[in-house]
């Protein structure tokens, strides 16, 4: 029996014939990554130091959670199923360095973990709540140093891309980090296994956002102009959006260098933001 087939000396095949009257619950989007040389390339990925506070969103029955707690100082592991915060305690008993809350990620706050320092952000996020959780977390008055999460492949391409495939998820995190995807992830590396692949989306937060001199409620609110029919010109979709003189727009567009018969997947993040400074300057 190898190493990878097994988790604090149990058989994952004795982890599946235990859960399969229970689990995965549909509705949560349950699948487990079962690979112990991926988990550990997870945990790799976010250089973490000895003195490291880490934060896991869906720890599961705590297969990644131990690879942290291995590198860490300390572990906030939380997950909505109380189920599976119970199994983590027993696969994790000989780690003190992890505390456990069954909470829902997307309702949960900072303070209610008591965090009130650096901390790094690891992840298995379903489908369903990720572009929710990476834009939760990424708006927090306090930031992670950085996140890694395990995604839907699909939905990390989305965040990570570039004009002409823009799109507003893309900007919106992008604004506030530079991402990157660190690898794919074979659907055949979950239990049970998934309908498409995983990606390790990799975002490093800006300190202090995009910049200083923006207020992101007038970006969001330009973006969403901007996009309110992504096939149409830019313009187009401003003039209806403000409700201004078409003229008006096209002469800002051009202050901002974006050629007004653009549609909006085609601009670059920079020239969003100059757009957005010049909307609102007149």
């Amino acid at each position: 029996m190898s190493n990878s087939d097994k988790i604090k000396g149990v058989k994952i095949e004795e982890i599946k014939n235990f859960l399969k009257p229970y689990f995965p619950l549909k509705k949560l989007g349950q699948h487990f990554l079962i690979n112990e040389k991926i988990l550990k390339k997870i945990a790799d990925f976010g250089e973490i130091q000895k003195e490291d506070l880490i934060l896991e969103i869906g720890c599961g029955f705590g297969n990644l959670t131990k690879e942290l707690a291995k590198r860490a100082k300390k572990v906030i592991a939380i997950d909505k199923d109380w189920r599976m915060i119970e199994l983590a305690k027993i696969f994790l008993k000989d780690f003190k360095n992890v505390e456990f809350f069954c909470e829902d990620a997307r309702k949960i706050s900072l303070s209610k973990l008591k965090i009130n320092s650096q901390y790094k952000l690891f992840g298995n996020l379903p489908y369903y709540i990720a572009s929710f959780i990476i834009r939760k977390f990424l708006e927090e008055e306090k930031k992670p140093e950085i996140i890694i999460f395990l995604i839907q492949k699909e939905v990390a391409e989305r965040i990570c891309a570039k004009e002409p495939k823009l799109n507003i998820l893309a900007l919106s995190v992008q604004f506030y980090g530079k991402v990157k995807i660190k690898g794919i992830v074979k659907k055949e590396n979950f239990w049970p296994k998934p309908k498409v692949d995983g990606a390790i989306l990799e975002i490093k937060p800006y300190k202090n956002g995009f910049e200083k001199n923006i207020d992101p409620k007038l970006f969001f609110k330009t973006l969403k102009a901007g996009f309110s029919f992504p096939r149409k010109k830019i313009i187009n979709n401003l003039t209806l959006a403000f409700r201004e003189n078409k003229m008006k727009i096209e002469e800002v567009l051009l202050k901002s260098e974006i050629d007004p018969n653009l549609r909006p997947e085609n601009i670059p993040l920079k020239a969003w933001i100059k757009l957005t400074k010049n909307l609102f300057s007149f």
